[in-house]
């Protein structure tokens, strides 16, 4: 598996992550970011050209180096941009550090997701936010049954990625106060594409 993981993996999740179905939720959620702005799970840069004006700085965190070569390649945005080759679990910022947390299409890959959450909130300024839009648990019965009958063997293929994860709940009991989401299934196969989008606020 270490080839697979250290080469294959990283280059099928930047192709997958091209899909131009997701680029209007890049510019919904990355066009929001403000400030000082802490990226979770960076990957391969994509997320980059989307953020305008009102960002100063950019701390794009992600713990794969191979995605992150491929992202100090990508076309660069016009602010700063850090790169950190860290886990979420452990992020190695200041407390009340940044402006704004994004999390895309990561939390479903985090083995410790609520620590994660934790440490997010915990670099947050007391004013800051939390802008997300990943894939997660339908609220839909038969979606969800299938949803947990592949997560065991599509982590083990997709880099960990869980198709079931109750995002709104995980953010929520990760001490966030939710301000908006919004959910429903992007075009495709409904166990993959079921989608939280939204922001949140430390509680």
């Amino acid at each position: 598996m270490g080839v697979y993981n250290d080469v294959i993996l990283p280059k099928l999740c930047d192709l997958a992550m091209r899909n131009e179905r997701l680029r209007p939720y890049r510019e919904r959620v990355i066009g929001a970011a403000e400030g000082r702005v802490l990226e979770i799970g960076s990957g391969s840069g994509l997320n980059l050209p989307f953020y305008g004006a009102r960002v100063r700085e950019i701390l794009a965190l992600e713990p794969s180096p191979n995605l992150l070569a491929l992202a100090r390649s990508a076309p660069q945005s016009a602010m700063p941009v850090r790169f950190i080759e860290a886990s979420a679990e452990a992020i190695p910022l200041d407390d009340g550090s940044v402006d704004t947390v994004v999390t895309t299409w990561t939390l479903c890959t985090i083995p410790g997701a609520a620590a994660a959450l934790s440490e997010m909130r915990r670099v947050l300024k007391p004013g800051g936010k939390l802008l997300f839009v990943e894939h997660g648990r339908s609220p839909d019965r038969g979606v969800r049954w299938f949803q947990d009958g592949l997560t065991p063997v599509w982590r083990r293929i997709s880099g960990g990625c869980h198709l079931n994860r109750p995002i709104r709940s995980m953010i929520e009991d990760g001490g966030f106060r939710i301000d908006r989401v919004e959910t429903g299934y992007m075009p495709g196969p409904k166990p993959m594409t079921f989608m939280y989008e939204g922001s949140a606020h430390p509680a």
